[in-house]
């Protein structure tokens, strides 16, 4: 009888489960789908991700910031599949420099932006941005405008009502939308300019009131995403560009206060 080499049995068993396990590894990695989102999207996007992952199976991996943070980070290689950014010029200004999958450029929605205060608070807000120029007014949330869309059309709206110079002092600055909500939200500061869609959202609706500002205020805030061309999931990808498409989807995105034309649905 021949004798049984069993460190060699025990080596090559070793060898079979690390592949089997660096196999595993390689089609868990190939079922999901990395985003970088722009802050107003955080309850939408949780919202579908957790639909198409019961559609499909697939994970969505969701990271939220600023629109503009994100762009300089994918021009230095950001590992994400891809971006959904609150103004449309970042997402473009991405694909006519080569950073995105070609024909992936997909405008999903529109956002809009109101004033919000705690429910404790004395201010009208029926007033509109004029309440800005409250006495009582010490502090008022806006995102940062240097790279936040939301901030930028905040800005707009106040240069447009000629209030920007009287109250620009009083500004608590947020690095995305969803900081200036929560900066309204915790009392530091006793108004906020924020996303529609965050005034809707399970954090704020129960805590504030809000006041639509009216859109001819500000420019559109034009949201649009894309598939980045370093992206290793790309097939994954666009059965989620495919999946936002759909009519069902952009009745999602409408009860979170987003504007979706019907003509961009399937």
């Amino acid at each position: 009888m021949r004798p049984v080499h069993r460190p060699r049995m025990r080596f090559v068993r070793n060898v079979v489960i690390v592949l089997a396990m660096l196999l595993s590894a390689i089609v868990s990695a190939a079922q999901q789908l990395t985003i970088a989102a722009a802050a107003d999207l955080q309850f939408a996007m949780q919202d579908i991700a957790g639909r198409f992952q019961k559609a499909t199976g697939k994970t969505v991996n969701v990271t939220y910031g600023s629109s503009g943070n994100f762009y300089q980070q994918f021009q230095n290689g950001a590992p994400f599949d891809m971006f959904f950014s609150a103004n449309l010029d970042y997402a473009k200004k991405l694909q006519e420099k080569g950073f995105t999958d070609p024909g992936s450029f997909y405008q999903y929605a529109r956002g809009k932006i109101v004033i919000w205060v705690r429910n404790d608070s004395k201010l009208n807000i029926n007033s509109g941005l004029q309440v800005l120029l409250d006495p009582s007014v010490n502090k008022i949330a806006v995102a940062n405008p240097v790279h936040a869309p939301y901030g930028q059309a905040a800005v707009a709206a106040m240069r447009k009502e000629n209030i920007y110079d009287k109250v620009k002092d009083k500004f608590v600055l947020g690095e995305n939308i969803s900081e200036t909500a929560s900066f309204a939200i915790s009392g530091a500061a006793d108004v906020g300019i924020v996303a529609l869609s965050l005034a809707l959202s399970p954090n704020m609706k129960d805590k504030g009131r809000y006041g639509e500002v009216p859109p001819d205020d500000y420019p559109p805030i034009e949201q649009a995403c894309v598939i980045l061309k370093s992206s290793n999931n790309k097939n994954t990808a666009r059965q989620f560009l495919s999946f936002i498409q759909t009519a069902a989807i952009a009745e999602v995105s409408r009860s979170y206060g987003f504007d979706v034309p019907s003509s961009s649905t399937k």
